[in-house]
């Protein structure tokens, strides 16, 4: 309780610390305007140093990336050398997606944060567009049920991992241009409920329900950090949970499959085999495990043994001990991002760094709670971990972003041009 009380405390510190930023008037910038003229000096931006939690970030993060390779490279050697494919096909893939992401996680780091907030347009067109992309039959894919994928020849992606980040973007710009009108309903919380509800929606029409919900937390989360008054967000989540059991119990595949963690060993042979393999998987890691390449699950007994469920395959090879690294390093990581949130030097910062924090937090949440049977398997990645091109290489500029928020904690941060009289 005294912790959660200290982080509400610290927010609420940090909301008034920035206040300071709320638009200006419109009669003040006329008045401005006809001030005697100035000129305007481009202003080096002033960086602090490195924070621990700069150095943390990166720490966890290419830990995660570099045992996630080698944890689908176990996953899915034989599996699909089983199929006549190289044992090294998926983890080259994956390999891949991994450089181009630490390149692009680099060059972000590098861009001031602002930029991006001056892209939230082009980046709502382009991430809705691209949403759009898997209903066209040319390049359109589904998997399971979920039409979500684009496929252009042997190159896929999933659009809605890069929908995570233009929602971060657009509703941390909305609720920066609205700092001194949390509550009002025309300019702040009808355009944050449309924010949530077109990117879930979109997700929806997919059928991803997990991205959805992750998309849905996002847009909470970044609006409490905000100060939205908790009663329209508790509305705006009453209806999306509305919006999601009606999406669930509009087919009885979806039922079934919602409801079968309820019962894993009597849905065992057929709706809960995936998640039932997992506990067995998991089971028989024990304290230290069973070694690298050591699990019999991922033999073809687990499905998407790399993908969804390569939590199962880690907890069996690294035993608890690995596993509990695992979900400590998550703890570890979302910490990190909200001090990096609390310290930000302006209101856009803050709000970036926390809605990365959370996107994090709540994905994992979300894979590990159907992978260990406390939730319905909804086929979200474990970011950083599951083999997914779209799914690392977008976590990783979500990284780089939050790194460029925490390198300017410290300094000058976002400055604008410096006035000087003519």
């Amino acid at each position: 309780m005294a912790s959660t009380i200290s982080v509400h405390d610290r927010r609420q510190a940090a909301l008034a610390r920035l206040g300071h930023e709320s638009p200006t008037p419109r009669r003040t910038a006329r008045r401005r305007a006809r001030s005697k003229p100035t000129r305007v000096r481009s202003q080096r931006e002033s960086l602090g140093a490195p924070a621990g939690v700069w150095y943390g970030i990166i720490a966890v993060v290419i830990v995660f990336v570099m045992l996630g390779l080698v944890m689908v490279l176990s996953a899915s050697a034989v599996t699909e050398a089983n199929r006549g494919n190289s044992p090294y096909s998926v983890f080259l893939r994956q390999a891949s997606w991994a450089g181009l992401g630490l390149v692009a996680m680099v060059v972000v780091a590098r861009i001031p944060y602002g930029f991006w907030r001056r892209m939230t347009v082009p980046l709502i067109v382009v991430g809705v567009a691209a949403m759009l992309g898997p209903f066209t039959p040319a390049i359109g894919g589904s998997v399971n049920g979920a039409r979500a994928w684009i496929r252009v020849g042997g190159f896929s992606v999933q659009p809605s991992e890069f929908l995570k980040l233009v929602v971060v973007v657009a509703t941390a710009d909305l609720l920066t241009r609205q700092a001194g009108a949390m509550n009002h309903r025309r300019r702040t919380l009808v355009p944050l409920a449309a924010i949530a509800t077109v990117g879930a929606g979109l997700c929806m029409m997919q059928g991803d329900l997990g991205s959805a919900i992750v998309l849905g937390a996002v847009v909470f989360s970044i609006g409490w950090i905000a100060g939205v008054p908790f009663t329209p967000l508790a509305l705006m989540g009453s209806v999306a949970t509305a919006a999601g059991l009606f999406f669930i119990v509009s087919s009885q595949t979806r039922i079934d499959r919602f409801t079968a963690f309820l019962d894993v060993t009597g849905n065992k042979d057929r709706l809960a085999w995936q998640t039932y393999q997992g506990f067995v998987s998991m089971a028989s890691g024990g304290l230290g495990g069973s070694g690298i390449g050591g699990s019999k699950t991922k033999l073809g007994y687990l499905p998407y043994a790399h993908s969804d469920f390569i939590f199962a395959i880690i907890a069996d090879e690294l035993g608890l001990i690995g596993a509990g690294a695992v979900i400590g390093g998550f703890i570890l990581l979302v910490l990190f991002g909200v001090q990096t949130a609390l310290a930000s030097t302006d209101r856009f910062g803050m709000l970036v760094a926390g809605g990365v924090a959370s996107w994090f937090g709540v994905q994992a949440i979300v894979n590990l709670g159907g992978v260990t049977g406390l939730m319905p398997v909804t086929g979200l990645t474990l970011p950083f971990f599951s083999a997914g091109g779209s799914s690392l290489f977008v976590s990783m500029v979500a990284v780089g972003l939050l790194l460029s928020v925490a390198r300017r904690v410290g300094g000058r941060g976002q400055p604008g041009p410096r006035r000087v009289a003519s």
